[in-house]
């Protein structure tokens, strides 16, 4: 018998999920000898109030390794995850959505109600429609990452996760060590040229392409960064790079931050500023400086936006 585990996803797109897919042929002997998945609601039928719906509260099985996707914006995925912890010896929050709150978490930076308002009250609904109350659970105030609810354990961000490192960490938690993961950031691992501060002093919009020339391999283009394109790689978590260089770099696009910040309880937002800054370029030509949050919005990094004085008296 392997190791008993328990895999759930909250507030997610299964994204994580199929990044566990991906890690290859390597998944069979770990999901085949050394785990034993005893909850997975992409996997198994397993209900959380019996096979008949006979139970009174939610539960879910002991295990020794628990894997949870996706962030927390209901009560339901509140009440999961609490469960999850409770049965769970080690915890794991999979994905940025589980480490900082990803995509999901761009709703932080909008006013709840409005946000609820114009998700159900559109052109296309009856007039009137409202944010349903019966048989839907109740949103949270914002949408939180897991560690703001429950103690994790271990995190591993990425939209999606990189699949060599979803192994590290199962094969080391079974193994009883340490598991070896990217300590530094995208630019500590990116291939590209640096020719220090260039003639570039305001942000580029990316809707026109980098300089390099094709063909050519990474190492010869020059940092997109110092190009004038908001490459966010400064401040950002390395760990997605497969094939050498970092993603989205290697497709001759700008990192998007979707590892989450390199520090702890970094601000990507405030640490980007300053990259702008060390390299030449005004900040003040980003023209959506929140967006830099796309990722990492949870921890209460995104807020709505506090409306003046004057629009309120009017």
């Amino acid at each position: 018998m392997g190791v008993p585990t328990a895999l759930e996803w909250l507030g997610s797109c299964s994204g994580c999920e199929i990044a566990i897919l991906n890690i290859g042929e390597a998944l069979v002997p770990i999901i085949t000898e050394a785990l034993d998945i005893v909850h997975a609601p992409v996997l198994m039928d397993h209900k959380y109030f019996g096979q008949c719906g006979e139970g009174v509260t939610l539960e879910i099985p002991e295990a020794t390794v628990g894997i949870v996707s996706g962030g927390v914006s209901n009560h339901e995925h509140l009440e999961v995850l609490e469960e999850m912890r409770k049965k769970c010896k080690v915890l794991i929050a999979l994905g940025t959505c589980a480490t900082h709150g990803g995509i999901p978490a761009l709703m932080n930076g909008q006013d709840r109600k409005t946000s609820w308002e114009g998700i159900y009250q559109t052109l296309t609904t009856d007039p009137g429609a409202t944010v349903p109350t019966v048989e839907v659970p109740a949103p949270l105030d914002r949408v939180y990452a897991c560690d703001e609810k429950v103690k994790i354990d271990m995190q591993l961000p990425g939209c999606p996760p990189n699949p060599a490192l979803i192994a590290e960490v199962i094969v080391s938690l079974l193994e009883g060590r340490p598991p070896v993961l990217p300590g530094k950031s995208v630019c500590d691992t990116c291939p590209t040229k640096r020719e220090g501060k260039g003639a570039v002093t305001k942000v580029k919009r990316f809707i026109t392409n980098a300089e390099f020339t094709p063909g050519e391999p990474i190492s010869e283009m020059r940092c997109l960064l110092e190009q004038g394109y908001m490459c966010m790689g400064p401040v950002t978590a390395a760990g997605c790079a497969k094939l050498g260089a970092p993603s989205c770099i290697s497709a001759r696009v700008p990192c998007r931050g979707c590892f989450g910040p390199v520090r702890k309880d970094g601000n990507q937002l405030l640490d980007m500023m300053n990259a702008l800054a060390s390299n030449g370029i005004d900040f003040n030509s980003v023209v959506d400086r929140r967006s830099i949050l796309r990722f990492s919005g949870a921890h209460g990094m995104l807020k709505p936006v506090k409306k003046r004085v004057e629009e309120e008296e009017s």
